[in-house]
């Protein structure tokens, strides 16, 4: 595995990287984390949109259906009851009347599995909570214990012949 400057190494071993070297690779990865979160955070929103905009075209449809259709097929509705059961012109309105009810009921039903499918799409909701649990686990993390190593000088000793 290659750290951040190209060297290759053991990963985790410590000896090789900085202590900066590992804090901007651990900030490059939170910051890629974040960002991935964002963007589904950003896709799973698109798709309740979507699905909104599906549940408003529905209940448009639904609208528009009874509102412009209800004069014309009415009347002929009406036309072809009397035509087929000889019934009284107000009994044949009154039934072209219920079929149109009933069409712009089953389009507002779709309108509504629609809208509760939107409803019930909490993708911000969940990507949030994952965000969360993340911070929650990363402010529970302790660092590693270190051995009783060498003193100060030494330190520097070790850290010029490595880099060497």
């Amino acid at each position: 595995m290659s750290d951040p400057a190209g060297r290759t190494g053991i990963a985790g071993s410590g000896a090789e990287d900085s202590l900066g070297q590992l804090v901007a690779s651990a900030t490059a990865e939170m910051s890629a984390l974040v960002h991935d979160e964002i963007a589904l955070a950003k896709a799973q929103l698109r798709q309740d949109v979507k699905r909104g905009a599906v549940s408003g075209l529905g209940f448009t449809a639904a609208g528009m259906v009874l509102l412009f259709s209800l004069p014309m097929l009415s009347f002929a509705l009406a036309y072809g009851f009397r035509a087929w059961t000889g019934w009284h012109m107000s009994v044949c309105f009154l039934l072209s009347f219920a079929v149109n009810v009933v069409v712009a009921g089953l389009l507002g039903l779709i309108g509504a599995v629609f809208a509760k499918k939107a409803k019930r799409g909490k993708g911000p909701q969940k990507t949030a909570a994952s965000v969360k649990q993340s911070a929650a686990v990363l402010q529970n993390v302790k660092p590693h214990p270190r051995p009783e190593g060498p003193t100060a000088g030494e330190k520097a000793a070790v850290v010029a012949r490595s880099s060497v």
